[in-house]
């Protein structure tokens, strides 16, 4: 079947007249007018473009006007070239455009000859041991002819390195000469090739430009102990991506015990007792990815889980999944490694749709929400008894459950209009100082009673109170939009479809100058979404409500659902919060974390992730941190402070531990095909016949598809998220078999962008240590929106460390060197690479839709302003750089190549003099070039003799380059954790011996050396210092203490409708008290004496004819705190049985009790104090019936109100605003 997005786009673009043969001569014409009405068409949005134009960029002597106004005059070249003449100007791609520009730029040279000097010429392999080169004379007579000039004899016509040059050393060492360092050295995934062959390799000497060490081109710092942020538990390293297809996790939750975590397949936890531990490793019984995570057990397989909450007075894990239905799991599982797959307890089917968000109320019972602001509620009393049932008995149970639903949603729709958001509910929150829950949608949040289940209040993101039962239902709302994405990307029926080539050839450009007007208009902001939605809601101590949103926007409400205030400390959208007695912790999508008090002041920020923060929980004096790619760290609540600098330094010291080094090699290749095909023997002869050791190959291709036409297709398709051609998968399937893939090798990922097309291929003994392959592209021509010229780049990490392989095409011409420039430090900047949108296609990745990193002048930290290039371990550049030779003649260049005297040429080399200038390729190393220029050469012509020798007789350069740089900061250092990779080439050189393009094709040889951390070993040194350094157990043990509290009684007797106030006073002058009440257990009073039994309610919930008054606060120093303690009937509610209410005189009327807990801590300490108070409610039969709707709360009510005063308290009242009502 058809991709049928593909099918989509194909209605509007136009397709190869070879794909209709039966119209063949129906749209001969009409192909010769559309084209060239859709490059003017081009070319005049792009002129509307220059008004303003984009800022200039930071290169000099260079200009955007110049830059569009060349491209324009190539644009017009091809409307006004009939189409017959395309294939040839193609295949002279833009070269050939101005006729002579090579004689006039020679023309401008300076006349003064080169300094005399002796010419060189070499013939044998370079040696790092050469005593000096031997010197030879050029022939006095000049050579126009190279047929007869014998060539060394090299392994499959290949021109290895043969000349040397005495300002140049090598800055690279042999393994066979490297002191290692210390730590245990890995396995060698070499292949194909002897030990001594091995150790007996020599590196190449390499030219390193200039400029490195400043700004972007700054070398990444590693250490053995990340120095920007404090030191974690690494609870779950980073997995690779490609281990955890359906294996994902999405969210985390923390016992007192435990840490929970559900997954795309069910839930795991982990003990806190085991969190030190060493992992199972490759060979123990876990999957790829969580070989050196912390022991862990995993339940049975289930639906993707989607959220999860703790229920700590039952010892339950609750969780919601996709497929509608909650689960429990028991926190106390009886588990061992011969049986560590645990099966769910109580499951019903609470949606039809997934369960977005679930939450227990102060009353215990459990509120879940799905999408179209579907909200319901499940009561603790049905829950319980399904729990009490058997296992036999599931399916009742679970029926039990489902039959005493409360849908929200229905109970406040009236006549077909609802009161609330259809839209997804995003979080549900709860209340618990008032009572109250919190239902976050995008746009609009509502609060509801917990305990009537009434809605108090609808109102959006700006604190505006909406009425939705007068707004048109959100459908219609959405309706013009949705209309006008079918106009734009819909399959409009066979009655809908009109006008025909031409208007599906405009509809094709006109998404081509979008890509355009996107890029030329995001620097000024004009692309912009919205940036209104609310990603997260967290309840503070102090009653606060904080939401954040997609623009990084940080809101403050009270628990009346007023506006407060705002802050904005990250551009990054808000992910996720997590409190800790009095501070806020805030997870971004950037990866970093940021620490605030509760007035919204920022203390400490830092990168904790390279991936969005997805979760953040608190548990075993750790916040724990889940990242988008599944690892899971945890961080001190002593952090940031005086234990991060001692943890720090006591792990490093460590190294030796947990270091371990590997090495092997990499085959980049890069050829400029000039939109032909090659056969199979130039495909084995470029990359098949260096394979034999290396165990991962980069190929580079450009100019695989070119034209007018194309490029228009390409951008429009970029558009819609398309990427990749018919011609780019034959490349890749042809070299695939050279490579023998599938066999031996693996194709990891590819990226294709127009002409410009990269593949990486993997060996499979080094597979498992290599994934998260992200692929990006980022257009530099036509105003840098179209990708004649421009960059394609794939991310992977390799034992942990990153490397980044980026395939270029730059601006052509002899004089462009400043727009090659540009076009490099344009790449550079805005690389941004990402995960592609299909992981397994074609065995690896694939991305659709290039990435460009904004321009927002937006404040940004140091850390989080690096570049995505800048950060690799590993950068190598490869493409055809279209760098020229100046200051030489035609005749004297292939002079020089005829004598085999490559350091002359060196010398007239653009890049080299660009790079030596700083100008380009900031610190970047590059072989000594010894084979000979690569560009141009007549098709299908072996041997030199092929250099053009038409009428304008191009000067031979060598145009196809492969550049890198590792993290070697000098000439010469050791493999270590301080500088985890170190690469040298031994292989550099080109095949002359292609004659498909008028390129040839060009391969490179790295050995690498890798040092990385074992992290398993290094968690369990990580423990080891937390258990028995004493500075760090010194420091712990300081952190501030609980606070000496009393309460004013420890029993309270109501009676209906009555209100009991104690009080809560800190007498600690030092430190602030954090207190919770909440209900350990509630029990009905036997008349016959015996003991009573206490059961506990969800989340230690109260029962419903109990309300605490603030239930939760901070007391400050010497201060009090006032808490109201009222009986509620709770007969005014409307209890449902089967969907049935239940009858007033029918409740129970015996005496019933609750046992309060005020649990006490300090501001950053997770022990706790606390004092019991028993409130026994006794019936009266005097008790009159009062209607649900003037009772629905105590307040301004009367009744009796009784204040219990044991003791002389000293101090000022603090007391919440709800209270203060009373």
């Amino acid at each position: 079947m058809p991709n049928s997005s593909l099918s989509l786009f194909s209605v509007y673009l136009p397709l190869p007249l070879e794909q209709h043969p039966n119209v063949l001569s129906s749209f001969l014409l009409l192909r010769i007018l559309s084209f060239r009405l859709i490059l003017l068409l081009l070319l005049l949005l792009l002129l509307l473009l220059l008004l303003p134009p984009p800022p200039p960029f930071n290169i000099s002597n260079f200009s955007f006007e110049y830059l569009l106004i060349s491209d324009l005059v190539n644009i017009y070249i091809y409307i006004c070239t009939p189409p017959s003449s395309w294939s040839s100007m193609d295949h002279d791609r833009n070269n050939d455009i101005f006729e002579d520009e090579d004689k006039e730029a020679l023309q401008g040279l300076s006349p003064v000859p080169p300094p005399p000097r002796n010419i060189h010429s070499y013939s044998q392999q370079l040696r790092a041991t050469s005593s000096g080169p031997t010197a030879k004379r050029h022939d006095k007579g000049r050579k126009h002819s190279l047929d007869d000039i014998p060539m060394p004899v090299v392994s499959e016509s290949f021109f290895d390195v043969s000349s040397s040059d005495d300002e140049f050393f090598l800055h690279s060492s042999s393994p066979s000469n490297t002191t290692r360092s210390r730590g245990a050295s890995g396995e060698d995934f070499f292949v194909g090739a002897d030990d001594d062959q091995l150790k007996q390799f020599q590196p190449l000497p390499e030219f390193i430009g200039n400029g490195s060490g400043t700004g972007i081109f700054k070398y990444p710092a590693r250490s053995a102990m990340h120095g920007g942020r404090p030191p974690c538990l690494e609870l779950r390293p980073h997995p690779l991506r490609e281990t955890q297809v359906g294996k994902f996790l999405r969210n985390i939750a923390c016992t007192d015990t435990q840490l929970w975590a559900g997954q795309e397949c069910g839930v795991r936890f982990w003990s806190f007792e085991n969190a030190y531990e060493a992992g199972r490793g490759l060979g123990g019984r876990v999957r790829r990815g969580d070989e050196d995570a912390a022991p862990f057990y995993e339940s049975a397989n289930t639906s993707p889980t989607l959220c999860l909450m703790a229920d700590s007075a039952n010892r339950l894990v609750w969780s919601g999944h996709k497929d509608g239905k909650i689960r429990s799991w028991k926190m106390d599982q009886h588990l061992d490694d011969a049986n560590s797959h645990f099966k769910e307890g109580l499951s019903w089917q609470a949606h039809k749709g997934p369960v977005l968000s679930i939450v227990m109320s102060s009353y215990g019972d459990l509120w879940s929400g799905s999408e179209n602001g579907v909200i319901r509620i499940w009561q603790w009393d049905v829950i319980e008894k399904s729990l009490s049932l058997s296992s036999e008995e599931k399916h009742m149970a679970a029926l039990l459950v489902e039959r005493a639903c409360i849908d929200l949603r229905s109970q406040v729709t009236i006549n077909g209009a609802c009161s609330i958001s259809s839209s997804d509910v995003k979080c549900l929150l709860a209340d618990n100082v008032r009572a109250k829950i919190w239902c976050a949608q995008p746009l609009s949040f509502s609060i509801w009673d917990a305990r009537t289940k009434e809605l108090v209040k609808v109102f959006n993101t700006e604190g505006q109170i909406e009425n939705r039962a007068e707004l048109p239902s959100v459908q219609q709302q959405d309706q013009p939009v949705e209309d006008e994405m079918k106009v734009k990307f819909v399959h409009p029926s066979k009655k809908e479809k009109s006008g025909g080539f031409l208007q599906r050839s405009r509809n094709a450009i006109m998404g081509a100058a979008d890509a355009v007007r996107r890029v030329a208009t995001r620097g000024a902001g004009a692309f912009v979404d919205d940036t209104k939605r609310t990603e997260a809601l967290v309840l503070t101590i102090d009653g606060m409500i904080w939401t954040g949103c997609s623009d990084g926007l940080l809101v403050q409400w009270d628990g009346n659902g007023n506006r407060l205030q705002e802050f904005s400390h990250h551009s990054s959208a808000v992910q996720c919060f997590c409190t800790f007695g009095t501070l806020i912790y805030v997870g971004y999508v950037s990866g970093m974390i940021q620490v605030l008090d509760l007035e919204g002041k920022m203390i400490s920020a830092w990168v904790a992730h390279s991936n969005p923060v997805l979760k953040m929980a608190v548990g075993n004096r750790y916040v724990f941190s889940l990242a988008n790619h599944g690892g899971i760290r945890g961080w001190s609540i002593a952090s940031p402070g005086p234990i991060d600098s001692i943890i720090r330094s006591e792990v490093a010291s460590r190294e030796l531990e947990y270091t371990r080094r590997n090495s092997f090699r990499i085959l980049v290749g890069t050829w400029n095909v000039g939109q032909g095909r090659a056969s199979q023997d130039a495909l084995k002869a470029w990359l098949g016949s260096a394979a034999s050791d290396v165990g991962i190959i980069v190929v580079g291709l450009q100019e695989v598809e070119m034209g007018a036409g194309f490029l228009a297709m390409s951008a429009a398709k970029e558009t819609v998220g398309l990427e990749g051609s018919a011609i780019g998968h034959w490349w890749l399937d042809n070299i695939g078999k050279a490579l023998d893939e599938g066999k031996t090798f693996e194709r990891m990922g590819s990226r294709q962008l127009a002409g410009l097309l990269i593949s990486l291929w993997v060996r499979k003994n080094l597979r498992k240590h290599v994934g998260d392959v992200d692929a990006a592209a980022v257009p530099c021509g036509f105003g840098r929106a179209i990708g004649n010229k421009g960059g394609v780049g794939l991310r992977i990490r390799v034992l942990d460390r990153i490397m980044c392989f980026v395939n270029c095409h730059l601006a052509a011409h002899l004089e462009a060197v400043n727009r090659r420039n540009a076009d490099f430090d344009h790449i550079f900047r805005n690389m941004a690479f990402g995960r592609s949108s299909n992981v397994t296609a074609a065995a690896g990745v694939s991305t659709a839709s290039h990435t460009v990193k904004g321009t927002h002048a937006a404040s940004t930290t140091h850390e989080e302003s690096r570049l995505d290039l800048a950060e690799a371990d590993m950068v190598v550049f490869l493409g055809d750089f279209n760098y020229r030779l100046f200051g030489i003649s035609y005749d004297e260049a292939r002079d020089f190549v005829s004598q085999r005297s490559f350091d002359w040429l060196r010398e007239k080399d653009q890049l080299r003099a660009e790079m030596q200038a700083g100008k380009v390729f900031q610190g970047m190393r590059e072989a000594v070039i010894a084979f000979p220029p690569t560009y141009k050469f007549a098709r299908h012509q072996p041997g030199l003799a092929g250099y053009d020798s038409g009428e304008k007789k191009r000067i031979p350069a060598w145009c196809d380059r492969i550049i890198y740089r590792d993290n070697r900061s000098a000439p010469v250092s050791d493999c270590s954790l301080d500088c985890p990779v170190v690469s040298s080439i031994i292989q550099y050189e080109a095949c002359m011996d292609v004659i498909e393009s008028d390129h040839k094709p060009v391969r490179c040889k790295f050995h690498v050396q890798v040092a990385h951390v074992d992290r398993s070993v290094r968690r369990q040194e990580f423990g080891e210092v937390i258990r028995s350094n004493e500075k760090v157990r010194s420091i712990l043990e300081q952190l501030p203490h609980v606070p000496d509290t009393a309460i004013s009684t420890n029993n309270i007797r109501l009676q209906s409708q009555d209100t009991v106030v104690f009080r809560i006073t800190n007498k600690d002058v030092k430190e602030k008290a954090i207190f919770r009440i909440t209900c350990e257990g509630v029990c009905t009073v036997s008349d016959d004496r015996e003991e009573n039994t206490y059961h506990s309610r969800g989340l230690f919930g109260f029962p419903r004819w109990l309300e605490v008054t603030p239930a939760a606060g901070i007391i400050k120093q010497d201060h009090f705190v006032e808490v109201a303690v009222h009986h509620e009937d709770f007969r005014s509610l409307e209890e449902l049985v089967d969907g049935i209410p239940q009858n007033w005189w029918s409740e129970d009327t015996r005496d019933k009790e609750a046992t309060l807990s005020v649990n006490i801590q300090g501001s950053n300490r997770t022990e706790t104090q606390s004092h019991q108070i028993v409130v026994r409610h006794c019936y009266s039969a005097k008790t009159v019936r009062i209607d649900s709707k003037s009772n629905n709360s105590w307040k301004g009510k009367r009744g009796s109100v009784h204040r219990s005063d044991l003791r002389q308290l000293s101090g000022s009242s603090d007391m919440v605003d709800d209270f203060r009502n009373f």
